[in-house]
């Protein structure tokens, strides 16, 4: 128990770092390379945490390690803790999405990719008050994300957050791994319909009235203007973002980290030294003790 609770501490601290990264390196990689690209930042936190679990490299003698000194007091409080804070974040997920499947019911809910497994395209009752050629929009919108796979990752995001409800890095990733996901949908979409941009954002303004939290799904986010702000000054970017260079430089950086984050383990013995039986111990021969015991001093008696 005390070997997964380092483990999970060990994978907290590399995720977190790796966040710290990507939240530096998001802004000038959208600006360089396009929202396509600094969206493939985020694979790196997941890679990272992955690599740090993945069987240690083998040494002749092993170093002092600053991640394997890390000791656990009371191992079975820890890891209730975990398990119960990972359970109510999941049962909060779970009650979220019900409640936007009954606003779907309803009619109140959408547009959005519904599910991760087999993901579904839902509609508000309000479609009809968007023109054709937005609903054309929207329509190719949501397809996308289902070919990029975009509710799968929307999925691990949140089994992560419940896996890490106690790092706050974990939270702030989802949510604008979210965002950056809704601009490379955008930029996507807007790369094979180009002329549509004006469209495309009187399109984001209507759907943008209300939205509910999505947990295991993809939807057009709402939270307070910033988000809506930075899709729609995107828009305006028509510079293009086809070459290789970005994705490669994002995906080779998400490598390296992995990589590192691999090597922070505390590493394990080549050649572990031999145990002996009790059998052979025997086998070896009587042993033998030998206890000094030192003497008080000769009391004298000179009366």
């Amino acid at each position: 128990m005390n070997d997964v609770l380092t483990a999970l501490l060990r994978a907290n601290i590399v995720a977190a770092a790796t966040v710290l990264a990507v939240l530096l390196l998001r802004l000038p990689a959208r600006r360089l390379f396009g929202p396509e690209a600094a969206y493939r930042l985020w694979i790196a936190p997941p890679l990272t945490a992955l690599a740090t679990i993945l069987p240690p490299r083998a040494v002749e003698d092993v170093q002092v390690n600053f991640l394997s000194q890390l000791a656990v007091e009371r191992p079975l409080v820890w890891m209730s803790a975990w398990i119960l804070g990972s359970t109510l974040v999941l049962a909060s997920f779970s009650w979220a999405q019900l409640r936007f499947m009954s606003a779907v019911k309803a009619g109140r809910a959408g547009p959005a990719v519904v599910g991760v497994i087999a993901p579904r395209i839902v509609m508000p009752e309000a479609a009809s008050a968007y023109t054709p050629e937005e609903l054309s929009l929207i329509r190719a919108h949501e397809r996308e994300h289902i070919r990029r796979l975009d509710p799968r990752a929307g999925g691990v995001a949140a089994i992560l957050q419940a896996l890490c409800w106690f790092n706050p890095l974990a939270h702030l990733a989802a949510h604008l791994m979210r965002l950056d996901q809704e601009l490379a949908c955008d930029a996507a979409v807007l790369r094979h319909r180009p002329r549509d941009r004006a469209l495309y954002a009187k399109t984001l303004l209507k759907t943008q009235l209300a939205a509910q939290a999505l947990p295991f799904g993809c939807y057009w986010l709402a939270h307070g203007r910033h988000p809506l702000e930075v899709r729609v000054g995107l828009l305006g970017d028509a510079r293009p973002h086809e070459g290789l260079a970005g994705p490669v430089l994002m995906t080779g950086l998400a490598a390296v980290a992995a990589v590192a984050a691999w090597g922070v383990q505390p590493p394990v013995l080549r050649h572990p030294p031999p145990m002996i039986s009790f059998w052979d111990a025997h086998q070896q021969g009587p042993t033998m003790s030998v206890l000094l015991v030192r003497a008080p001093p000769a009391h004298r008696d000179d009366a």
